[in-house]
């Protein structure tokens, strides 16, 4: 089955606590703190492969979690770094957050990874808070949550050169004809229900062929299967456009033309603009050799080449060929996907806002602070505290209208407000 969009959840593997340790050994009745850092967590990473050319395996499994990093240890022994979960994808694989819809990565060469979630940092044990006026820390940090994220991913087939055209007009023979690609090839609109892929060599000139079924009037607002199967030809360079000359299905070719060129235009202006090709197929028949000049004379008219051909006999096709790798010579690569440039938060961003009954506190960091934090610690939460102070959280509280006893919600957590007790104590949250 081709498979060209899914859905997945992944999320990164979380870092290990640090370890609570003093160092217990004769002759060292007061020995230092000695606890380790936690390892960080495994990262989940996109990786473009050469032995993948659908999304299908990605359809029956959808969650991926890469593995948490392990715990301290005492004498110093920091905990092992959890393993990384790498999804293989096809090249052509756009990456989307699947709740904002932002384009994350866009790969197309193979070997090419992308980190999409990474894992959280180890947190640091015991040992890493002593200084000379806090020698033996009772506290340690926990490791921190890993990212998770719902994905979006969306295939388009890397291709230099697109076949189109109505149903039954003969793409797939042509493709067959050129390519040891071997498409499902019969007499009735719609045989081809999956965009496939040939490698074509000419003249000792290799470049790719795609076969893009579906393309029907309304396709770009998916009628027949145009909507699907339309995304596929924005990354070609060179469009081909089959015309069945001998009109069997009952159409005038000139109007088929004309309809499919104005789907392209209204699914992305840009493919009106695309270099293309005309091939008139089906010149084994008589039908088509009497449409043949008439046929020519408005097309070229229109500033396209093109070329009379037979894919049932092989007629013509090396002279399109030719001209086909000719013109991808000059023709520009297709525009490339934007990504947004990903800026990393700064410590003093922050966000205070009343929600319902509770004072909501955002940012990265503070988030990512409390996360880490031991609760159940008393020395921990007094850190914690002085570390609200000191990045002006509990000023950006008070301008917010805070009163005692309301609900202050960081991250997953949520505190009871205490104002200050007075002058030169740390301010209580509990």
């Amino acid at each position: 089955m081709f498979i060209d969009e899914v859905k997945i959840y992944v999320k990164a593997g979380a870092g290990g606590n640090g370890m609570v340790s003093f160092r217990r050994e004769k002759y060292v009745p007061q020995g230092g703190p000695s606890g380790g850092d936690g390892g960080r967590g495994g990262d989940v990473i996109l990786e473009v492969s050469p032995h993948e050319n659908t999304l299908l395996r990605l359809r029956y499994r959808r969650h991926y979690r890469a593995e948490n990093g392990e715990n301290g240890r005492s004498k110093n022994m920091h905990g092992r770094r959890g393993d990384d979960c790498v999804i293989n994808v096809p090249p052509g694989t756009i990456v989307y957050d699947a709740e904002t819809d932002q384009p994350l990565a866009d790969l197309t060469e193979i070997g090419q990874r992308i980190v999409i979630a990474k894992g959280g940092r180890g947190g640091r044990g015991n040992a890493r808070f002593a200084t000379s006026t806090r020698q033996a820390p009772t506290f340690a940090e926990q490791g921190e949550p890993g990212e998770e994220r719902h994905l979006r991913l969306e295939l388009k087939l890397l291709a230099d050169v697109g076949l189109v055209g109505y149903p039954n007009a003969g793409k797939s023979t042509l493709l067959a004809q050129v390519s040891a690609a071997r498409p499902k090839i019969a007499d009735y609109p719609f045989t081809t229900l999956t965009p496939n892929l040939g490698v074509v060599n000419i003249d000792d000139n290799i470049f790719v062929m795609a076969d893009i079924p579906g393309l029907i009037d309304g396709a770009h607002l998916g009628h027949g299967l145009g909507h699907q199967f339309l995304r596929h030809i924005e990354r070609t360079r060179v469009i081909v456009h089959i015309i069945d000359a001998a009109a069997l299905e009952g159409r005038e070719p000139l109007v088929d033309f004309h309809t499919i060129n104005r789907e392209l235009a209204a699914y992305a202006p840009e493919l009106a603009q695309r270099p293309q090709i005309v091939a008139l197929n089906k010149m084994d028949l008589p039908e088509a050799q009497a449409r043949a000049a008439a046929l020519t004379e408005a097309i070229e008219a229109l500033g396209h080449q093109v070329f009379c051909i037979s894919a049932a006999t092989g007629q013509g096709i090396k002279q399109l060929l030719r001209a086909t790798y000719e013109l991808l010579q000059t023709a520009p690569e297709p525009p490339a996907i934007e990504i947004p440039e990903v800026v990393e938060e700064e410590l003093e961003t922050l966000q205070v806002e009343r929600e319902d009954d509770a004072f909501v506190v955002r940012g990265a960091h503070v988030e990512r602070r409390v996360a880490m934090t031991n609760l159940d610690n008393e020395e921990a939460l007094f850190r914690l505290q002085h570390t609200l102070r000191r990045w002006g959280i509990i000023d950006a509280l008070r301008e917010a209208g805070v009163q005692e006893g309301d609900t202050v919600r960081i991250g997953d957590m949520e505190f009871d407000y205490v104002p200050d007790p007075g002058e030169g104590e740390e301010e209580p949250i509990s």
